[in-house]
């Protein structure tokens, strides 16, 4: 297994987890308690705030370990993530990490997550945990030690047992909510496109970005995340001129359209139609929509 600077390997390595914070306070409480409760505690814990200086404030109180990295929301109230995800590794990596662990802010990693991402990272793989999402929290909130009952792994991903690796993922499956790679996967990789702001595309530009650079996605039993439970849209229609936006990105950056589920659910509602001429979705003016 090769890391820089951790040639003793994964107790050795220096861990770093990255979440990134918009509203959404309680969330993070509850992720810092789940960190806080891990067998291997992470030596980083770096929370980028997107214009929200009461979280980091909030991050601090939870976690004394805690660093926090404020970024401006620039582009029309647009969530600049990629560009959130490459400071919160920067500042990582300026720490001296040798793994980086993301964890969606929403995202309460199991008592081993930590500690099996740091076991399993090696050069040349990019981790992805399973994701169970949660149901809507008891009156009391959720409690730690009831999230493994609560709900089974998303079933769109592939779930491994504890104890087992998955190679050869899927590069187009890949998600943000909780993953892991190498100091030196990620600068072989090069971080997120900071083209995409708001929401949808740049986790599957990722994906191939991870794919042209040579890095194998495996899918990694033992290391849970669960995802607390907030309103949704299916599709999600508050979200149309983000994905049409960054959608339209990606197609210029990789020859096809991503989320098609989603465009094509749009346009049963009579939202967005797709031009054949320019092979672009479109958003249909609201006159004549149904």
């Amino acid at each position: 297994m090769s890391r820089r600077s951790s040639p003793h390997g994964a107790s050795s390595a220096h861990v770093a987890v990255i979440t990134l914070v918009s509203g959404r306070h309680r969330h993070l409480a509850l992720q810092q308690s789940g960190l806080a409760r891990s067998e291997r505690l992470p030596d980083t814990y770096v929370v980028v705030t997107m214009d929200d200086p009461a979280a980091g404030a909030n991050a601090a109180r939870g976690s004394p370990a805690a660093t926090v990295v404020p970024v401006a929301v620039p582009h029309a109230g647009r969530l600049p993530l990629a560009a959130a995800r490459n400071a919160g590794a920067r500042r990582a990596l300026a720490r001296g990490a040798d793994v980086l662990v993301f964890l969606d802010v929403d995202c309460v990693p199991g008592p081993k997550s930590v500690a099996r991402y740091a076991e399993a990272a090696s050069d040349g793989r990019l981790l992805c945990g399973t994701v169970a999402y949660l149901p809507p929290p008891p009156a009391g909130g959720y409690r730690l030690a009831d999230l493994p009952e609560l709900a089974d792994p998303h079933p769109g991903r592939p779930a491994p047992e504890p104890g087992r690796l998955l190679t050869g993922g899927d590069p187009d499956l890949f998600w943000s909510l909780s993953f892991a790679l190498t100091a030196g996967t990620w600068r072989r990789i090069g971080g997120f496109c900071e083209d995409y702001t708001g929401y949808g595309g740049e986790d599957t530009d990722f994906g191939r970005l991870a794919h042209r650079a040579g890095v194998d996605l495996c899918w990694l039993g033992g290391a849970p995340a669960y995802h607390q439970y907030h309103p949704t849209e299916n599709p999600p229609v508050r979200h149309l001129h983000d994905i049409l936006r960054n959608g339209d990105l990606f197609r210029r950056r990789w020859g096809r359209w991503p989320m098609e589920g989603w465009l094509h659910a749009f346009a049963r509602m009579g939202l967005v139609r797709f031009d054949t001429a320019t092979g672009a979705w479109q958003a249909t003016p609201p006159a004549a929509r149904p």
